[in-house]
């Protein structure tokens, strides 16, 4: 019985390195997090970043049943005493998730040599990264560039240690009636279990600030398109305005379209909802992307339909009555519209049709 297993019965049952791994890795969460506090207090389109280490909490609570059967941790709801035979003899198998089939086809010759040394160099690459992040926080303080590659390598760094500190030998793994898995079996395991921790190794680099020239770069590119396109949805009204850059020139008076009206805030915030929704909600990886791609999709459109009305607002009552009030309220209702948007793709996009059954479950 190793340390963890005696004082953290949570870790009962988990191979030693892979409960050390866990404990390391809350530690470089613990240091990101210390290091992003700066901009989610200083910077309000990253204000989200206050939610990411209790979304990474409650991901991984989520997952912790589920990773507890693919390590073969016994259940602890029945006591091997009160545990007869005839009930192990009508337990239902628990069907483990099989992300990886190729690895058990004929490349596994190969792919047992590449997925691990891919494996070590992500790791080699990540002690780089976030060496270079932290020695650049130490000399110039918080700054866009070492945020966001602390936040990289110590992403790239727990996930490759998960995949390399999972047992190895195939005498380690058991299938469902307590066989020992084959060696492609015990690779889809381990990669199956490594997958389940993508979103707390890498949701990290949301939350950190961009290069700056990538985020100006971005918001410069989503400023333009808002502006081509209030304006264009007045001059098809009939209404007369101007675009002068960045400025609509209205009857009653010139209006700015200031980079924090761009959408940028929005987009980060709705990246790191889809994101976080999509690994509660979703097991299929392809249901997760859309998710996310849904989520940016919905910012896009929204905060184009926040700018229209601010817009048609100053076009009646002047450009100073859009500040203050009106212009948080828009901006709280077009974040409350978005969620509201997500929340309900979620059902959505979990109906199953059975083919040939005619119904839906």
């Amino acid at each position: 019985m190793s340390l963890l297993d005696r004082y953290i019965p949570g870790f009962k049952g988990f191979p030693s390195l892979f409960s050390y791994t866990l404990l390391m890795g809350c530690g470089f969460g613990a240091f990101v997090a210390w290091d992003q506090w700066y901009w989610w207090g200083r910077r309000e389109d990253y204000s989200f970043g206050y939610l990411v280490p209790i979304f990474v909490g409650v991901v991984i609570w989520d997952r912790w049943p589920v990773l507890k059967t693919l390590l073969g941790v016994p259940s602890s709801k029945l006591t091997p005493d009160l545990e007869s035979a005839d009930q192990k003899s009508e337990e239902k198998p628990i069907n483990l998730p099989n992300l990886y089939n190729w690895a058990t086809s004929s490349l596994y010759p190969f792919l047992k040599w590449f997925v691990p040394g891919g494996f070590y160099g992500g790791l080699i690459l990540g002690l780089a990264i976030f060496g270079l992040g932290a020695f650049y926080r130490a000399g110039a303080g918080p700054s866009h560039p070492g945020s966001l590659f602390i936040a990289v390598g110590a992403g790239m760094v727990v996930f490759a240690l998960v995949y390399i500190n999972l047992p190895d030998s195939v005498e380690a793994w058991k299938d469902q009636i307590g066989q020992p898995l084959e060696a492609p079996d015990m690779m889809n395991r381990r990669l199956t279990i490594t997958l389940m921790f993508w979103f707390p190794c890498f949701i990290w680099i949301i939350s950190a600030p961009l290069v700056s020239a990538i985020e100006n770069a971005l918001s410069l590119f989503l400023l333009n398109k808002v502006v081509t396109v209030v304006f264009f949805v007045f001059e098809m009204g009939g209404y007369a305005l101007e675009q002068e850059g960045n400025t609509l020139i209205l009857p009653t008076g010139r209006v700015g379209v200031e980079d924090a009206c761009s959408g940028i805030r929005s987009l980060m915030g709705c990246l790191f909802a889809g994101t976080f929704l999509g690994a509660i909600f979703f097991r299929s990886t392809v249901k997760k992307v859309l998710l996310v791609v849904f989520a940016m999709c919905f910012a896009f459109v929204t905060n184009l339909m926040r700018s229209v009305f601010l817009t048609a607002w100053a076009y009646t009552y002047g450009p100073d009555a859009i500040s203050g009030f009106v212009h948080d309220v828009a901006g709280y209702f077009v974040l409350g519209l978005t969620s509201i948007m997500l929340l309900l793709l979620i059902p959505i996009m979990n109906i199953q049709i059975a083919v040939g059954s005619g119904k839906e479950h």
